[in-house]
């Protein structure tokens, strides 16, 4: 455990001097700004709009930075042999693993939190509660998937890409669903069954990111502790798989 923490403090002391909280500072008040200037121009529901907008802005920003800081910095520490070192040290491939979770976890939370500070000014405080917890549970699984591509790939341009498309995907599968469901598809085709299986088998797959952290919470106030236990459960399924993944390509590396 003392290794797990002590490689944890690293991580996140990386984050503090590689100016991460800067960037989340500056994409938080960009998106403020933004949230204020569609409020103007809005003819109704002035709160409602700035908050959903901001909601949005917020949640992508933040998993697009917390996956290209993950990707970066692993890969860094790999091309620089910092894994090396570590385990030449007694410190076992999990316990490595473990704390470099757990280090990028924390980030992630704190990153999930400069967000509700902003957002409480736009959206009902209870709501953002909601929000920002979904919030830090959808950047925990994009940490843990990033995680597993820098294993695998080890080169940050297919690990980010990678980690983007899964994550659009699966933000995207709901609507992927209803068009290969369309009623409207022509029935006589023999594609349209195997298109419908593929679809349906690759929702089965991936998680349901599309019903964590909504900006409807924000706009219409909709959010319950159910959605928040639903991503809750999603969340230790998915990490538990993907941590278990990472660990099998990891112990396989010859290092």
């Amino acid at each position: 455990m003392t290794a797990v923490l002590t490689i944890a403090r690293f991580t996140a002391l990386e984050a503090a001097r590689g100016r991460l909280a800067w960037l989340v500072a500056g994409f938080t008040i960009g998106g403020c700004v933004l949230a204020m200037f569609a409020g103007e121009i809005a003819i109704t529901e002035t709160r409602e709009v700035r908050g959903g907008l901001l909601g949005a802005w917020l949640r992508s920003c933040a998993v697009f930075i917390i996956s290209a800081f993950v990707t970066a910095s692993a890969v860094r520490e790999f091309h620089d042999k910092g894994l090396d070192l570590i385990l030449s040290m007694p410190v076992r491939r999990e316990t490595y693993y473990a704390g470099k979770l757990a280090g990028f976890a924390g980030v992630s939370v704190l990153s999930a939190t400069v967000c509700a500070l902003a957002l409480v000014w736009f959206a009902p405080p209870g709501q953002v509660a909601l929000w920002t917890a979904s919030l830090g549970l959808e950047l925990l699984i994009v940490t843990a998937m990033s995680l597993l591509c820098v294993l695998t790939f080890s080169q940050v341009t297919w690990a980010l890409s990678t980690v983007i498309g899964f994550y659009v995907l699966s933000r995207a599968m709901a609507a992927v669903q209803l068009m290969a469901h369309e009623p409207l598809a022509d029935p006589a085709s023999a594609a349209q069954p195997l298109i419908r299986a593929f679809v349906d088998a690759l929702a089965f797959v991936l998680p349901d990111l599309d019903r964590f952290t909504e900006s409807e919470w924000l706009i219409h106030g909709t959010g319950t502790i159910a959605d928040l236990g639903f991503a809750a459960i999603q969340t230790i399924i998915y990490v538990t798989l993907l941590c278990a993944a990472a660990l099998f390509d990891l112990y396989r590396k010859a290092l």
